[in-house]
């Protein structure tokens, strides 16, 4: 992602990010020189056309996309990359995605990579990577997909940051690739099972959430009784009911991550099954 937007934003740029969003976005287009422009997603995690139509402008350069997102578990239907599409060619922009949930989906939702579409062939750098597909989130190695003419500047810009993985992981990586559809369907079914371990456990605590259509993550409001922001209520967590989660201004702009909290079910079921326990001390 940071090669991407080193090789392909000038100063000044603005770039339109999704809110809620993965903590890096934000710096990631700062470090690069671009103005991030926030587009709040709506109550139930649709856009706002309106609000998306009004970031554009000309000195917007890119929109960065991801879906599934990471923290909400929103997946882009084929309606909302329609109207981004329309959005790109009209401005002439490019799309980075952000797609390494891919694989990770519930409710016969469907990932669909906007690079696929016609228009969005040689307007789209798409990005992913194994860490979350193959539970391998320390080695970090990822890719992006690209015409010529972005390749061509994402490369010059990555030889000078990182270089290259160590080869005997990308020898790895590639024998992942490998793997039968029988691993992402059984992946699919383990984490289902714990997303909705979790969320129950959520509800019964007093906290208000969505079932995530994708990702394992779940993102929450704080309990009203508890009168804390996020900040407080974290460390109130950890320290009175022994559970840690990711205070919800990580991934906004806006006052409202304040009132959010981002829980994973990325855990073994003992773990979720303990939280719950925990959970159930929670006054509110």
């Amino acid at each position: 992602m940071m090669a991407s937007m080193l090789a392909l934003i000038n100063e000044g740029d603005e770039v339109v990010v999704f809110e809620p969003f993965y903590e890096n976005y934000g710096p990631d287009s700062a470090v690069s020189g671009a103005v991030p422009r926030f587009v709040p997603l709506n109550d139930d995690n649709s856009i706002d056309e309106e609000a998306l139509v009004s970031a554009f402008n000309k000195k917007t350069r890119a929109l960065i996309l991801n879906t599934p997102n990471n923290p909400c578990g929103k997946v882009f239907t084929a309606n909302e990359l329609k109207l981004i599409t329309e959005l790109c060619v009209d401005h002439d922009i490019i799309a980075v995605t952000d797609e390494i949930y891919e694989y990770i989906l519930y409710d016969n939702k469907k990932h669909i990579s906007i690079g696929s579409l016609d228009e969005m062939k040689d307007r789209t750098i798409t990005i992913s990577g194994f860490s979350k597909t193959y539970s391998v989130t320390g080695w970090r190695i990822g890719y992006a997909l690209a015409g010529k003419n972005l390749t061509s500047a994402i490369r010059k810009v990555h030889d000078f940051l990182t270089v290259g993985a160590p080869a005997p992981l990308q020898h790895a990586c590639v024998t992942a690739l490998g793997f039968p559809d029988s691993y992402y369907e059984e992946l699919v079914r383990m984490y289902d099972g714990k997303r909705k371990l979790l969320y129950k456990a959520l509800i019964k605590a007093g906290f208000k959430c969505r079932l995530p259509e994708g990702a394992y993550y779940i993102l929450a409001d704080i309990p009203e009784g508890t009168g804390m922001d996020d900040m407080a209520f974290a460390k109130y967590m950890v320290g009175e009911i022994g559970v840690a989660a990711v205070p919800g201004s990580s991934f906004y702009k806006s006052e409202a991550g304040k009132h959010k909290f981002r829980f994973t079910f990325s855990k073994k079921d003992e773990t979720l099954m303990e939280a719950a326990l925990r959970l159930e001390k929670l006054e509110v």
